[in-house]
């Protein structure tokens, strides 16, 4: 006998329910297409202006880069028509006013970021926040004017390089911070709760388990931080002249430093050999930005928990 009721595939393909599903499902797909493309575009589109600096920086800066002379000499009593000289002073004076700031700078934001995280609660953890954000939206040549405030004008100190370190310390330490703080609170609770259950004082599942858990983003959140002084001006105008000659002493007198030896060449930019020497300069901001970024990785991978390398 031939039966005379639909089938229930039939029933099933007919589903108005199911063709709605299926409609609905084709919508998704091309909704997330559409956000793929702009995504995708608005990254191109930001890469763009970057590639250009950087391919700027690099074609222009590479023939003085490249010669040894460059990473071993200064540029004292060399003249803006000369061709010859290098950057070392300034690398020596960018490293040692970084350095400092750095070594300051980093286990406060580490403290204020375990503190806002860990044990934060009331008035003074929102007071601490709004501090930090206050920090974040000060100019660099407000910090600079604060430094010369404080350090030259009320405790009789002099211009320095010392004084430009004090004053990185009070842009650096809102971008480490933040990042610090971001990354503490994406270490899983579990984690604290399983420590703590086993007897483990707080402090201590925070330096053992909670930092080296984060140590990857607090790395790149010190690096953040380091991207965005080192580049800094308005300090060494300010707080320090600058010198051609090399000095490693950071209370001592005048400092040439990076970010200045491209003011200082850059103003005579119509003599070739000077333009050379800006384009030299900033090529070589770059590449150590470039190398701390790397040495941040390594160290990173390399100190992290055994999962994570």
């Amino acid at each position: 006998m031939v039966s005379l009721l639909p089938q229930q595939s039939d029933l099933r393909a007919s589903s108005p329910s199911e063709s709605g599903l299926i409609k609905i499902s084709a919508e998704r797909r091309l909704r997330n297409t559409m956000a793929t493309v702009a995504v995708t575009t608005a990254f191109v589109l930001a890469l763009v202006p970057l590639g250009w600096v950087l391919a700027s920086v690099v074609s222009r800066g590479i023939s003085v880069v490249a010669h040894s002379g460059w990473w071993t000499h200064s540029q004292n009593g060399v003249t803006e028509r000369q061709v010859g000289g290098g950057a070392f002073h300034a690398i020596i004076g960018s490293v040692l006013q970084v350095t400092v700031c750095t070594v300051i700078a980093v286990p406060l934001a580490l403290m204020t970021a375990v503190y806002l995280v860990e044990y934060g609660r009331g008035r003074l953890a929102g007071a601490t926040s709004f501090a930090v954000d206050i920090l974040t939206g000060i100019p660099s040549i407000v910090a600079a004017l604060f430094i010369y405030a404080l350090v030259i004008t009320t405790l009789g100190g002099h211009r320095q390089g010392f004084a430009v370190s004090l004053a990185l310390v009070l842009l650096m330490i809102p971008v480490v911070t933040r990042a610090t703080e971001e990354m503490l609170r994406l270490v899983p609770n579990e984690l604290r709760e399983g420590s703590l259950a086993l007897g483990v004082p707080q402090w201590k599942t925070i330096v053992r388990i909670v930092i080296p858990v984060a140590l990857p983003g607090i790395l790149t959140g010190v690096m953040l931080g380091v991207a965005r002084v080192i580049g800094e001006t308005a300090p060494l105008l300010i707080l320090v002249g600058y010198s051609k000659a090399i000095n490693d002493n950071l209370f001592n007198g005048f400092q040439g430093s990076l970010p200045t030896m491209i003011i200082n060449e850059a103003t005579n930019i119509t003599l070739a050999p000077a333009a050379s020497r800006a384009w030299g300069a900033a090529l070589t901001l770059i590449l150590i930005v470039l190398a701390l970024n790397i040495g941040a990785r390594l160290i990173a991978r390399y100190a992290g928990p055994p999962s994570r390398r």
